[in-house]
C-alpha cells in the first residue's frame, strides 16, 4: 500500500518483524502509589496486556507507603486508567491481577510480608518464581530495598528452571561518579550486571530506537555518517514548561545531571558510535561505551568555550507573563542551578575527528522539540552559475524524537521557471501519518524488553561511569565559580553565550520552525 506524506510517498510492502514472547511472571512496583506507576507503568502494562504479548500467569503487587487494601489500590488505577481508550470488560480483568501490600521501606517486616504474598500469588499465578521488581522511589532507597529484598532470599535465581530475577531502577544513578560507583557496588552484594536494568526513558522511545534502523539497516547513509561528509551535528532537548512541581528534585539535580548525563549522552553515543557486529545487548552496549570514551574531556581552563550554563529568567510564554527560576516554589534563594546547558562535544576517533557536535537542553524555550540534526558539508564547487557553493543551503537530516516524530531530508532542487532558479525542498515522514494507532509508550518497550531479558535498551555500568567521569569534573568547576548561570528570559532559545559555542565556529543553532526569537 501507498502513503502521501507530505511531499514524500512512503510504500509499505512486506516488513521483518520480531518481538519476544513474554514469559509469565510477578511484577512487584515499589512506590506503586506515587505518579509514575499510575500516569505510566499500569498504562505501559495494560497496553501489553490487550496486545495479548502478557501471560496469563503475570500478576502485578504493587508495595508502598501508603496504606491501601487491595481493592482500593485497584479503585485508584481505575480512576487513572479512565482515560485510556480500551474496552471496560478488558480493564477490569486486567485490574483483577493487580494487588497491594503497604509498610516502610527500610522496615524488615515488610519483607517478610512480601515474601508471604508473593508465595500465595505464585501458587495462582504460574510464574515459576520468575519475578519483575520496579523501584519507582527515590534513588538513595535502591540499596535499601534490595539489601532487604536479597536478605528474605527473593533474589536469587535459578537458570536451569529458567527461574529468574530481575529490577528496574529509575534514574538518577548517581548524583557524581564516586556517589554512581558506591551504589553499583551496594547493588553488587546482592544482584549481579545481568539482573540490574538501569532504565532510560528516552530509550524506549520508537524514534530513538530508529536511529540504530534508520544508520544500519539502510546502505545510503551509512557511507555518508563520517567526518569526511558531515559538517557537524545538532542535538536539542527543549522545554517549554519551567520545573513546575518538581523544583525540590531540581534543585539537586539540575540540567547537567538530569538531561546530559543520560539522555543526551545516549542519543550521542546511538549517532555516532560505530555499527556493532550484532544486535546482541552488549555488542549494541560496547560500541556505545567505546564512542562514551572517545568524547574530549572538556578543558576545564577553558570551560566556557564548550560548555555553558543558563537559568532562566521571567518572561513571556504565548504572551503570558511567566515566572524565573528563582521565582519558583520550593528554590532556594540565589540558586546557582543551571535550567540550561549548551556545550560543543568533540570526538577522538576516526570517523568524526574534526566534526563538532553541538548538544543543548533547556527549559522554558519557545517551543517543545527533540532532534538529531545532521547537517552535511556544501558543494565543493557550484555549478550554477554566480551561486557560490557556500550561498548553496546545506542538506540537512532531522532525527525528529518528539513530539512530530519522524525523519526529514532537507536539499537543493530546480523550481520551475528561469534555467537556474533552485529552492530548498525538504521530503518529511511523520509517523502519524503512517501508523494510525500511534506510537507505543517508552515504558511499553522496556518493560517488555525486561521481561523478555533483553538489555540492549537499557544502560550498562561502565556507560554511567564514563558518562559521570567525563561530567563530575564540570559539576565540581561550576561549584567553586562565584558567578552563576547567565540568565536568560524564558521564552527565549537560551543565553547569548551559546549562541557563540557556534559563532566562535562561524555556525547557528538551528532556528526551529515555529519558534519566536525576542532577540
Amino acid at each position: 500500500m501507498t502513503d502521501l506524506i507530505s511531499h514524500a510517498h512512503v510504500t509499505r510492502g512486506d516488513y521483518f518483524c520480531v518481538e519476544s514472547q513474554l514469559s509469565p511472571c510477578g511484577l512487584v512496583i515499589f512506590g506503586a502509589s506515587g505518579d509514575l506507576t499510575q500516569r505510566k507503568l499500569i498504562p505501559a502494562l495494560l497496553s501489553i496486556y490487550q496486545r495479548g504479548q502478557l501471560s496469563e500467569g503475570f500478576f502485578i503487587l504493587g508495595c508502598g507507603r501508603s496504606q491501601l487494601t487491595d481493592q482500593a489500590f485497584r479503585a485508584t488505577l481505575a480512576s487513572a486508567l479512565k482515560e485510556e481508550d480500551k474496552p471496560r470488560p478488558m480493564i477490569d480483568l486486567f485490574l483483577k491481577r493487580c494487588y497491594y501490600i503497604s509498610g516502610s521501606y527500610d522496615d524488615l517486616e515488610l519483607y517478610k510480608k512480601l515474601s508471604h504474598k508473593l508465595k500465595e500469588l505464585e501458587g495462582k499465578y504460574p510464574t515459576h518464581g520468575r519475578k519483575v521488581f520496579y523501584l519507582s522511589t527515590p534513588p538513595s532507597l535502591f540499596p535499601v530495598i534490595v539489601e532487604r529484598l536479597g536478605a528474605e532470599d527473593m533474589t536469587s535465581e535459578d537458570r536451569e528452571k529458567d527461574r529468574w530475577v530481575r529490577v528496574i531502577v529509575e534514574k538518577p544513578f548517581g548524583h557524581d561518579l564516586k556517589s554512581a560507583v558506591d551504589l553499583d557496588n551496594q547493588l553488587y552484594k546482592v544482584l549481579n550486571e545481568n539482573q540490574l536494568y538501569r532504565i532510560d526513558h528516552y530509550l524506549g522511545k520508537e524514534t530513538v530506537q530508529n536511529i540504530l534502523m534508520f544508520r544500519f539497516a539502510n546502505a545510503v547513509f551509512e557511507p555518508i555518517w563520517n567526518r569526511r561528509y558531515v559538517d557537524h551535528v545538532q542535538i536539542t532537548v527543549a522545554e517549554t514548561l519551567g520545573v513546575e512541581h518538581r523544583a525540590g528534585y531540581f534543585e539537586q539535580a539540575g540540567q547537567l545531571r538530569d538531561m546530559f548525563q543520560n539522555h543526551m549522552m545516549q542519543m550521542l553515543a546511538l549517532v555516532a558510535m560505530e555499527p556493532p557486529s550484532s544486535f546482541d545487548a552488549d555488542r549494541v552496549r560496547d560500541e556505545k561505551l567505546k564512542l562514551l570514551r572517545s568524547i574530549r574531556p572538556f578543558a576545564l581552563d577553558d570551560l566556557e568555550r564548550y560548555i555553558v550554563r543558563g537559568q532562566y529568567g521571567p518572561g513571556y510564554f504565548n504572551d503570558i507573563p511567566v515566572k524565573g527560576y528563582l521565582e519558583e516554589e520550593g528554590v532556594a534563594k540565589g540558586s546557582k542551578v543551571e535550567t540550561y546547558v549548551g556545550a560543543k562535544v568533540l570526538l577522538d576517533n576516526w570517523r568524526w575527528q574534526g566534526v563538532p557536535f553541538y548538544l543543548r537542553a533547556g527549559k522554558r524555550l519557545p517551543r517543545r522539540i527533540s532532534e538529531i540534526a545532521i547537517t552535511f558539508k556544501s558543494v565543493p564547487h557550484s555549478l550554477f552559475g554566480n551561486a557560490l557553493s557556500e550561498q548553496l543551503p546545506a542538506n540537512v537530516l532531522v532525527l525528529n524524537i518528539q513530539p512530530e516524530e519522524g525523519v526529514s531530508l532537507t536539499f537543493q532542487a530546480k523550481q520551475p521557471g528561469p534555467k537556474v532558479n533552485m529552492v530548498p525542498l525538504t521530503l518529511d515522514f511523520h509517523y502519524r501519518d503512517v501508523y494510525s494507532h500511534g506510537l507505543p509508550e517508552a515504558y511499553e518497550r522496556l518493560l517488555m524488553d525486561c521481561i523478555a531479558g533483553d538489555q540492549t535498551l537499557f544502560i550498562r555500568h561502565d556507560e554511567v561511569t564514563v558518562a559521570w567521569g567525563l561530567l563530575t569534573p564540570v559539576l565540581e568547576a561550576w561549584a567553586t565559580k562565584k558567578k552563576g548561570p547567565y540568565i536568560y528570559k524564558s521564552g527565549t532559545w537560551g543565553p547569548l553565550e551559546a549562541d557563540q559555542l557556534l559563532e566562535r565556529d562561524k555556525r547557528k543553532w538551528r532556528l526551529l520552525e515555529g519558534a519566536i526569537l525576542p532577540r
